[in-house]
């Protein structure tokens, strides 16, 4: 018997055939965007497929935001089902995002370099509106999204203070258009408010025509710049604020924010109904005030004002609770001291629960613009 030698016509006998990318391509066919239920690839997410002689994959994976909040499970099933393909020895993925434009609306104009416009609005005053607006500009900011914010509430402006802005005017520029407004910087969230325009005990008497005239500069006269969020922090109520922004700009929803009192309810119902019967989606509810955590017992948990009527509401007129906000002393205080929850006690159960939310609304956006 004659043994074969180790060397023949050039190949050794351990030689691998080379993995086609079509292979690892189709192989990752499969996977789908969990909120969208589509295919990565189908969905052109997966970018720049290569696969070297040793057979190591490399691609990026285009998520739809950065504040993605499935990224490590896509990341995880992407590498699992590449590893499937005979031949693969290894999977790099790189991880970016690229945010969608919401669809353009007949009779609204856009934003130049503003992808989604989000109104944060309540049927009532203090439920915490202007606390969940922060927040939630900050968390989004925190993943790496371009997020701007805008203190709609013309007559009760508190966003530079809990912005901790308080004070600092910001630089109106005279053009040959009109008045160009550059926008403050905190947090690595842009912002514009009346508080920053008058003197900080200048009160705002002004009827409607005004007040759309101060919104629609607010929109258009700002140097945004490239945005990913822009955050509308609304008025309490149904008034002509509300009006002047479901007319003038397409906008990719609006969240609701109550706490779980049946008055507080009672009237987050008309102000939901006003955004519907203006076209205007209903990304969903936030129950700011849940339950109060002591701070010297973290562990315990009190239901002040009630538990589970807003999820009964939500059910009852086709909604969804995006988050459960508790109420803690932190919260309050990082408001007042101008350092937003998520910022300066990131740990707490309140940062934790604005991030959720933050991640919740960035895959309703997405949603609604590719669906």
């Amino acid at each position: 018997m004659h043994t074969l030698p180790p060397i023949m016509h050039g190949w050794t006998l351990d030689k691998k055939m080379p993995v086609a990318p079509e292979r690892v391509l189709e192989a990752l066919r499969p996977v789908q965007d969990p909120e969208l239920h589509r295919s990565l690839v189908d969905l052109g997410m997966i970018r720049n497929l290569l696969v070297d002689d040793q057979g190591a994959v490399t691609f990026t994976l285009v998520l739809t935001t950065p504040a993605c909040p499935l990224k490590d499970f896509i990341v995880e099933e992407c590498t699992t089902a590449a590893k499937e393909v005979a031949g693969v020895s290894a999977v790099h993925i790189d991880v970016t995002a690229e945010t969608p434009q919401q669809r353009e609306l007949p009779g609204k104009e856009g934003i130049p370099g503003v992808r989604n416009i989000i109104a944060v609005s309540s049927g009532k005053g203090g439920v915490g509106k202007s606390t969940v607006a922060v927040n939630l500009a900050v968390a989004l900011a925190q993943t790496g999204a371009n997020v701007g914010l805008i203190d709609a509430d013309i007559y009760g402006p508190n966003v530079p203070i809990m912005m901790g802005v308080q004070g600092v005017p910001v630089t109106v520029e005279k053009t040959p258009t009109g008045d160009r407004v550059e926008p403050l910087d905190n947090y690595g969230v842009k912002l514009v408010s009346m508080a920053l325009l008058i003197a900080e005990d200048q009160p705002v008497v002004w009827r409607g025509p005004m007040l759309n005239g101060i919104i629609r500069q607010f929109l258009y006269q700002v140097n945004w710049g490239e945005l990913d969020y822009l955050i509308v922090d609304m008025p309490p109520g149904t008034g002509d604020v509300q009006l002047t922004l479901a007319q003038a700009v397409p906008m990719a929803g609006v969240i609701i924010v109550t706490t779980p009192q049946r008055v507080a309810l009672h009237d987050a119902r008309k102000g939901l109904r006003m955004f519907q019967q203006l076209g205007v989606a209903v990304l969903g509810l936030v129950e700011n005030m849940s339950y109060f955590i002591p701070p010297d017992r973290p562990d315990k948990r009190y239901y002040l004002y009630g538990s589970g009527e807003t999820e009964k509401f939500a059910q009852n007129i086709g909604v969804e609770v995006l988050g459960e906000v508790p109420q803690e002393m932190l919260v309050r205080e990082g408001g007042d001291d101008g350092r937003p929850i998520v910022v300066a006690h990131p740990e707490s159960s309140s940062a934790e629960a604005f991030r959720t939310l933050a991640g919740k609304v960035a895959a309703r956006v997405s949603v609604a613009a590719l669906s």
